[in-house]
């Protein structure tokens, strides 16, 4: 890109770990990004995994359609007066916690950067978040120090019975650890809008790809899984948020003015 005059790379989304930003910057290209789109968009999914993969919607759904209105195996649980337990509390994990409140939840969180200013969440330990929550959702960004934050160890932890939800990065979730959980009965429901394997999709365009086989298929085969293809970010409001920012960080390139998302 560098040798063909590219002077500046527009992210349409919050993550850069796909830009090497190092080599970026020795060769003089900016890396520009939306932080911020639609945090509310990725929360309702967020809560909308956590509702379909509880009360067996999906299955439901099947089932109707097959004129089967029987409820075996539908059985969920009350959200409300339960805890919710929120990894990471930047914008979407803010969102995700006022949502739970309003399903009459106790909300509890764990952030390596509390922010003192929330008072409609209580910051705890990461192992006591894991040990008394029955939905976890993850919100934090995909960095060295939380990948594979969902492992065997830390799911060990968690209760028995525990509801997990993952709208962030794929990798924070190391996946033979959680289908080896799964196996043992941990978890009541999992709800995926990412995965590790996303990078290795190769898409042909927007309505067909070819998937890769292995855990993306495994995971599909446990009844209590429920995912979808990383869409939690894709309402009209967010695309246009994405669209006007984009524009804008190239216009403020264009224009010489302050470039307050560039990444380095």
């Amino acid at each position: 890109l560098a040798d063909n005059g590219v002077k500046i790379i527009l992210l349409r989304c919050a993550g850069f770990n796909n830009v090497d930003i190092k080599r970026a910057k020795e060769r003089g290209v900016l890396v520009m990004r939306v932080p911020g789109y639609s945090p509310e968009a990725v929360a309702e999914h967020a809560m909308a995994l956590a509702l379909a993969s509880n009360r067996h919607i999906h299955k439901g759904y099947i089932k109707v359609r097959e004129n089967n209105f029987s409820l075996v195996g539908l059985t969920g649980l009350n959200f409300f007066k339960k805890t919710a337990g929120i990894i990471g509390t930047g914008k979407i994990g803010q969102a995700m916690a006022k949502i739970c409140r309003g399903f009459g939840m106790k909300v509890i969180a764990y952030d390596l950067f509390p922010n003192k200013n929330l008072d409609f969440l209580e910051y705890v330990s990461l192992d006591e978040l894991l040990s008394t929550s029955d939905l976890i959702s993850l919100h934090c960004p995909m960095t060295p120090e939380t990948e594979h934050l969902i492992n065997s160890e830390t799911i060990a932890k968690m209760k028995d019975g525990v509801i997990l939800v993952n709208t962030s990065r794929g990798g924070l979730i190391k996946t033979d650890d959680l289908i080896a959980g799964i196996r043992d009965h941990k978890f009541f429901a999992v709800g995926l809008d990412v995965y590790e394997e996303e990078s290795a999709y190769v898409y042909e365009d927007m309505s067909s790809s070819i998937l890769p086989t292995s855990t993306i298929q495994r995971l599909l085969s446990f009844p209590n899984v429920t995912m979808t293809s990383h869409q939690g970010f894709f309402t009209v409001e967010a695309l246009t948020n994405i669209a006007e920012t984009t524009l804008e960080n190239a216009k403020t390139f264009m224009d010489g003015a302050e470039m307050k998302n560039l990444v380095h």
